[in-house]
Formats: structure tokens, C-alpha cells, sequence
């Protein structure tokens, strides 16, 4: 098995996607309902660059391993790594957020837009570096 068989170019577009559907989701489409949720008063303020910038390491390492399981599969076709992106997101990432959320308390609707970010973006990941390989 090679680690890195895959397309950086498709992992790096991959993320780039990720991050510009979270501005967009978190930003335009959900901000206000998010912000009412998700921030708390006495919130510690964060350099914003800075939080952008983590935030695209991380879409970076999430589209390396959505990658390296659709190469896994052999999967070629966007439906194909769409259905990966699906299946990891519905596996690996909304089973602990619920998990988290329901400990913590937080608000339902504070999880479902959280989740449903998260399997879009994992989705379509999944399908631009399946077409891509």
C-alpha cells in the first residue's frame, strides 16, 4: 500500500472547496442562526487569519484521508467518491459531534448545521478527488 497515492493538486482543490463552503455556509447561509447557537457571551476573541488559517490545515488533512480511502476503493466516477465522502462523514465524523453535542448540551439545531456542513463538504471532497485521480 502506498501512502501517498493520490493527487495533491485534488487534495489541495478539495480543501480549497472545503473552505469556501464553510464561508459560505457559516458565513452567508447559517450565520445568523449559527452565531446564535454556536457563540457564547465572554467568548475569547481569536485572531480570525489565524482561524482561517487552521481551519485549512484541516480541510487539508481531511482531504488527504478522503482521498487515500476513495484511491482505496478504486472509485473513478464523482457519485462513486461522493458516496465515500458520504459514508466516512455518516462513520467517522457525525457519530462523535452528536456524541459532543448531547454531552454538552448544545442545541439540536446547532448539531444538524455542524453535521449536514460536514457531509456536504466530505461529499463533495469525496467526488473531486475520485474524478481526479
Amino acid at each position: 500500500m502506498h501512502l501517498v497515492n493520490v493527487n495533491f493538486l485534488a487534495v489541495l482543490t478539495a480543501a480549497v472547496i472545503q473552505w469556501i463552503l464553510g464561508w459560505l455556509w457559516y458565513g452567508v447561509l447559517f450565520k445568523k442562526d449559527w452565531t446564535d447557537l454556536a457563540v457564547k457571551e465572554g467568548a475569547i476573541n481569536i485572531n480570525a487569519g489565524v482561524v482561517m488559517a487552521m481551519i485549512f490545515v484541516a480541510n487539508l488533512i481531511l482531504s488527504f484521508a478522503v482521498a487515500k480511502i476513495v484511491d482505496l476503493t478504486g472509485w473513478t466516477a464523482f457519485g462513486q467518491g461522493a458516496l465515500v465522502g458520504v459514508v466516512c462523514g455518516l462513520g467517522f465524523v457525525v457519530p462523535p459531534m452528536f456524541a459532543q453535542h448531547i454531552s454538552e448540551g448544545k442545541p439540536f439545531k446547532l448539531f444538524g448545521i455542524n453535521a449536514v456542513y460536514w457531509l456536504v463538504a466530505m461529499s463533495l471532497s469525496g467526488g473531486i478527488v475520485a474524478i481526479w485521480q
